[in-house]
């Protein structure tokens, strides 16, 4: 398996096994969505929640 094709493979094999079959079209969207929010995910990842103290009875009709 070639280096810069191992993620196209792995993300084909994948699907393939939950029956979804995709073409270079599908593969180019599914990078460029992963350009635009993985650094955001890692971000929240990262984020240490340790000091923070929960809202415990939050009013959701409203902003925090």
């Amino acid at each position: 398996m070639e280096g810069a094709n191992a993620p196209d493979q792995f993300i084909r094999a994948g699907l393939a096994a939950m029956g979804i079959e995709v073409d270079e079209i599908d593969l180019a969207v599914i990078a460029a969505t992963h350009e635009v929010f993985w650094p955001a995910i890692l971000d929240l990842l990262s984020l240490d929640t340790a000091d923070l103290e929960p809202e415990l009875f939050p009013d959701l009709s409203q902003a925090p």
